[in-house]
């Protein structure tokens, strides 16, 4: 049975979209059978795969629509589509405006998760890309997922974010989804060399490290990242030896091992992913 895995950011600019193309078909290449679904109104995710989402006659937005009116969905042929080993649910532009019609409706925080649940059994891992904001889309995408992958920017203003959404997701999990677990922190677009990247990585996992992991692979700053991208290819494809997608590959691994080694901890005892409390970065002061 699928994992659910929603890779979420409240601020854009932290290669979020490029972080689930590259991490699905490092599981791919694993041997495990990946789903990734773009849940992201700008349709990035899509674009990623090659595919025009202007072309694409049943996307996500389509899917979302049909439950907004209580109608069946059409056959999984119809819009899963097989790219290269990843089977992906695109998006399109259409998706704004099904967002809109969700705030009116009654339920609509299960409409993704109604989507995504029949589909499990399919597949080990089942990948969503959100949009770069904090919006129902996004909450839909949370009440949905098992786990929460951040990827964070070692700046300031992309740590600011980080705190935004750990608040929404104490809140998910209170209200909608209390089995979501952090999988943990994925530092990307990390210029080493800079002592600016230094202080905030380390500042990072010093703060969060008893309350939200942090992974110990992280992901290098590279050109070849957007040269891929242009080529609608994942770095891993289109070059395989470097260190960005060596370091794509060392996570999925991290990632996998992490999941699938899960130990359940005992009635009574305090979960160390309980993420009802959590540090402030840089000012130290907890909130909860």
């Amino acid at each position: 049975m699928a994992q659910i895995i929603a890779c979420c950011a409240q601020k854009g600019g932290c290669a979020k979209t490029v972080t689930v193309h590259n991490l699905s078909v490092a599981f791919k290449r694993m041997g495990k059978s990946v789903l990734a679904v773009d849940f992201d109104t700008q349709a990035s995710l899509t674009t990623c795969f090659g595919i025009n989402p202007d072309h694409v006659p049943v996307n996500i937005a389509d899917l979302m629509d049909r439950q907004i009116h209580d109608e069946e969905l059409p056959s999984r042929s119809e819009y899963i589509h097989h790219c290269g080993g990843v089977d992906l649910i695109p998006s399109s532009a259409k998706l704004s405006a099904v967002s809109e019609i969700m705030h009116h409706e009654i339920g609509c925080e299960r409409f993704r998760y109604n989507i995504l649940e029949p589909l499990r059994n399919d597949y080990d891992y089942i990948l969503v890309d959100t949009g770069p904001k904090l919006d129902n889309l996004s909450i839909n995408a949370l009440i949905a997922a098992d786990q929460l992958l951040i990827p964070v920017n070692p700046q300031f203003l992309s740590t600011a974010g980080l705190q935004a959404l750990l608040k929404t997701v104490v809140k998910v999990q209170r209200r909608f989804n209390p089995q979501i677990k952090i999988s943990g922190i994925l530092l990307t677009m990390c210029e080493q060399r800079t002592n600016l990247c230094k202080i905030i990585s380390s500042q990072i996992r010093e703060e969060y490290q008893d309350t939200v992991p942090v992974f110990s692979h992280s992901i290098p700053m590279s050109v070849k990242v957007g040269e891929s991208v242009y080529y609608s290819q994942s770095v891993i494809d289109y070059a395989p030896k470097s260190k960005v997608a060596l370091s794509y590959q060392s996570f999925a691994r991290e990632l996998d091992g992490k999941i699938n080694h899960y130990i359940p901890l005992s009635d009574g005892q305090e979960e160390s992913q309980n993420i009802t409390k959590f540090r402030v970065l840089k000012r130290g002061k907890e909130v909860g």
